[in-house]
């Protein structure tokens, strides 16, 4: 055999693990599954029980409690202790895991265990902890492409036999031998892009399973990972593992603080999670005991909504959202709050005011714990001399994606070094787009003004750089025709939603008047703040009053009632609605182009000068990693900013070479696109010559060249030059539908699994989403849900009928299916939800249920049992299979009837099971 069988990789890896401390445990099925946790449950906790076992009783009252829940909830099950009451009355406290001594754990590993039902699941290899399966490895031959094995444990697996202890499981990986991978599990949809390599410190991917197993799958790391790496995300309950060099960075900044008394700062590219890395290391050293206080600093501007909400979902109602001094002295006075969020300015007052000097004493001398969020700020630097004065022994750490150099030093001529001395971790955007971490750019330079344009002639765009010509009402009506013509093919068709930065309030007033005078159908709208005693000289309205027309009009557009007077919650309800791409293009001057986080952001038009960490800050608002659709973040740049993008780049890449962030032009694109053409080609010349393809291999060539011609694709549509024609690209718009056309048959006849035996497609990636451009679809409505203002009574209301009319107008297949369902749990369960429940829960919830009443129902009127229908919808629903013979066994009628019946019932199975998958 030319490569290394699917068997041997396994029992290599078992092996290994088996080496590394694991004790090998054969369990064949879900019983052998709870018995063997019922016996380590015991060895675990056998101090706790007086070396008494747990009775039968006692262990099916154990299960009634952490079986059947959500993967959200078992994750807190796990971590939590819990409290058994014995058959004689006295109660017990037991562990499931131990956080803090993690080495201490019980290991096992298993092979090959089977979920048996007509068809069988069989898992390649789970660790289990203290019984618990927390840890999935799916396995494929060298060779086979790693998203086979993704793809079968989310695609297969988990829809349909991940349950019971199985919603225990933490983390999957997946591998062939060469390539691995690790991802956490949730009760969200999970994408390939949330799948990791793993690293060394240095960012050098371990990818061979192998290393990968000596390092990450060690039994005390992987228990490391699980006890302190692991974040249950209480704001949209989930569960989350960190990255790599997220771990890396927390390691290295809590060694520092522990082993020495030196400051340090952590290089993290911006959109790489840097709040979560910089909070997880606050609560680690918040428990330590020699440390007193761990004060999480953020600059007052940008304690927003957003921020808010990235704090809580670590940590909920951690953020202290008052502007009271006193709020913060009180916590400070709090001898159980060990770690405080507050702002950089409040802090400065708390130290400077008299009547807090008593408390502040307390802990002059004290070691205690400076964490500053986005410390290339000059704010903090105005503000470290008042705070470092006063706590003698104190120690900062900064996070930055955007370190101050000489070349872009603050104000006062200082770098970040001066402050914190060391860089204790980096990972830079060229890492970042390496590893899929984050997107690389495109950026597309547009003349806007006459005569040769010529991007690296700094003479040229100096000498138009002024007002006049800036302020141009022409030039104004030329960028914004070309942001109405562009914006459909730079959003794939509005799927995505964009940021316009312009360089001060005025501009974006003259752009959004401007929108407003000419023909489009784009969700249009700005934000900015104003000054309350601006300078109003030759100006024809002050600021505030533009933005109050703004508001007015964005309430008619989305039926709210703000105004100048409640602008945050305005600025709330713009960032929601941004997040959710209910916006298609939002104009702002500074607002927005740094630390705001939109995965539906793709691109942002820019007509202002960005320098340095400006510019990448700005740019990086566009580059989150989402679906294979969005390939990269668009810049289209309305102003000579070339020399200043390589600037930046290379600044922040350490490296002379742009091209690792900067995506290639369109001829490069359009030549791939060619060759994958080609390919294409070589295996059908027509869309007819599909229908010929017998063998399954063949079938795979097409698909495989098919969905790598439409991944360049999706590249080449972003481009303005674009056109869909035989003469541009080599083939016609026409002929590529009828190409995809039948790429839907061989998608449609795998899925719904025609022929007796498994298809080799079956977990083959299609890559369907890149056919797919509804924007209305399943995942945009889920978002919009998630989205709902719960803890107003009024506010939900309207949300809830925006979301019912967005679903009437739906074209999406998938989600048509889903209308009357989501309409109903729109109606029954969703008002009386509020912002502590779990959308999804609730959702799958309600979804188990009707599926429930619709199978009995339908049992009741074809005159079928119940679980024998059931049993049929499972067979289809994991095959793929319909089985005509047994369904017509079960169904006692003369033959025309009995015939009629047996469609009735298959029709019913194709369509619930499509409706619920």
């Amino acid at each position: 055999m030319s490569y290394q069988s699917e068997a041997e990789l396994e029992k290599q890896l078992v092996g290994q693990l088996v080496n590394h401390g694991y004790q090998q445990v054969k369990i064949n099925n879900e019983e052998e599954l709870s018995e063997n946790f019922r016996q380590q449950l015991n060895k675990y906790n056998e101090k706790k029980l007086n070396g008494l076992p747990l009775t039968d009783k006692e262990f099916e009252h154990i299960m009634l409690d952490v079986e059947g829940k959500s993967i959200f909830k078992s994750a807190k099950i796990l971590r939590d202790k819990y409290i058994l009451e014995r058959d004689d009355g006295s109660k017990v406290y037991l562990e499931f895991f131990n956080s803090k001594e993690w080495c201490k754990n019980l290991f096992q590993v298993t092979s090959q265990t089977t979920v048996i039902g007509k068809y069988t699941n069989r898992y390649d290899v789970t660790l289990l902890i203290n019984g618990f399966p927390l840890i999935q490895i799916e396995l494929k031959r060298r060779g086979l492409d790693l998203k086979e094995a993704f793809n079968q444990i989310v695609g297969r697996y988990k829809k349909h036999s991940y349950h019971g202890l199985y919603r225990y499981i933490q983390a999957f990986v997946v591998s062939n031998g060469v390539d691995t991978k690790y991802f956490a599990n949730t009760d969200r949809e999970i994408l390939f892009s949330q799948t990791f390599f793993w690293t060394d410190e240095k960012n050098e991917r371990i990818s061979n399973l192998n290393d990968f197993t000596s390092t990450f799958l060690e039994k005390c790391f992987i228990s490391k990972v699980i006890a302190r790496y692991m974040v249950i995300n209480e704001t949209e309950k989930t569960l989350m593992v960190m990255r790599p060099y997220q771990i890396y960075a927390v390691e290295a900044l809590i060694n520092r603080a522990l082993e020495t008394n030196n400051n340090g700062f952590i290089w993290h590219t911006t959109g790489s999670g840097k709040t979560l890395t910089s909070f997880k290391a606050s609560q680690i050293l918040a428990n330590e005991p020699g440390i007193k206080k761990v004060f999480f600093l953020v600059d007052r501007k940008d304690l927003d909504g957003q921020t808010i909400e990235e704090f809580n979902k670590f940590e909920q109602d951690s953020v202290d959202r008052t502007d009271k001094t006193s709020t913060l002295i009180k916590q400070i006075k709090d001898v159980d709050k060990s770690l405080i969020v507050t702002t950089i300015q409040k802090m400065a007052h708390a130290i400077k005011a008299h009547k807090y000097s008593s408390t502040m004493e307390q802990y002059k001398n004290e070691k205690v714990i400076f964490i500053i969020d986005e410390c290339h700020r000059s704010q903090f630097g105005d503000m470290h001399e008042i705070i470092s004065k006063h706590f003698s022994n104190a120690q900062y750490f900064g996070f930055t994606g955007t370190p101050r150099f000489k070349e872009n030093k603050s104000q006062d001529g200082r770098v970040t070094a001066d402050i914190f001395e060391k860089c204790l971790h980096h990972y830079l955007i060229k890492d970042a787009i390496k590893d899929g971490n984050v997107l690389g750019f495109s950026v597309e330079y547009v003349s806007t003004f006459k005569g040769q344009f010529d991007e690296n002639d700094d003479t040229k765009v100096q000498a138009i750089d002024t007002d006049e010509v800036i302020m141009n009402d022409e030039r104004i009506t030329l960028v914004a025709n070309h942001i109405i013509k562009n914006h459909p093919i730079k959003t794939r068709n509005m799927e995505y939603t964009a940021l316009f930065a312009v360089q001060n309030i005025e501009m974006l007033v003259k752009y959004y008047d401007k929108f407003k005078e000419l023909n489009h159908n784009l969700k249009i709208t700005a934000i900015f703040s104003y000054g309350a005693n601006e300078e109003c000289e030759g100006r024809d309205e002050h600021s505030r009053d533009s933005l109050e027309r703004i508001i007015v009009d964005y309430n008619k557009m989305f039926d709210t009632n703000f105004s100048t007077d409640t602008f945050q919650n305005y600025f709330k309800d713009v960032t929601k609605k941004v997040k959710a791409a209910q916006i298609d293009i939002l104009i702002v001057v500074n607002m927005f182009l740094t630390g705001f986080d939109s995965k539906p952001l793709n691109t942002l038009y820019v007509d202002k000068n960005l320098v340095y960490h400006s510019l990448i800050q700005a740019f990086s608002r566009t580059n989150r990693v989402e679906k294979v659709t969005k390939p990269y973040g668009n810049i289209v740049c309305y102003r000579n900013l070339k020399k200043n993008t390589d600037e930046a780049i290379r600044l922040f890449s350490l490296t002379h070479n742009t091209d690792t962030v900067l995506m290639q032009s369109y001829e490069y694109y359009l030549k791939l696109f060619k060759e994958q053409l080609k390919k294409l080609f070589n295996v059908a010349l027509t869309p007819k010559d599909v229908d010929e393809l017998e063998s399954e291999d063949d079938k795979k060539k097409f698909i495989v060249a098919f969905r790598d011609l439409s991944n360049v694709l999706v590249k080449l549509q972003t481009f303005s030059e674009f056109e869909f024609s035989q003469d541009e690209i080599g083939i016609s718009e026409q002929t590529y539908q009828d190409f995809k056309s039948k790429y839907f048959t061989i998608y449609d006849s795998v899925k719904r699994g025609e022929g007796e035996k498994t298809s080799i497609l079956a977990d083959i990636d299609f890559g369907i989403e890149l056919m797919h451009t509804d924007r209305i679809n399943v995942a945009y409505i889920m978002n919009l849900i998630r989205n709902i203002d719960f803890e107003n009574e009024e506010n939900k209301k309207k949300d809830i009928k925006h979301i019912m009319k967005e679903l009437d107008r739906a074209d999406n297949e998938e989600l048509r299916l889903k209308v009357d369902l989501i309409k109903s749990f729109l109606e029954k369960v969703v008002p009386n939800l509020t912002s502590n429940d779990s959308v999804d829960d609730a959702f799958i919830e309600f979804e188990d249920s009707e599926r429930k009443k619709e199978i009995d129902n339908f049992s009741s009127e074809i005159g079928i049992e119940p679980d024998i229908l059931k049993e049929h919808v499972s067979e289809y629903e994991y095959s793929g299979i319909l089985n005509h013979e047994e369904i017509s066994d079960e169904i006692k009628a003369p033959l025309l009837k009995k015939r009629k019946i047996v469609n009735e019932i298959k029709d019913f199975i194709i369509e619930h099971v499509e409706k619920y998958q």
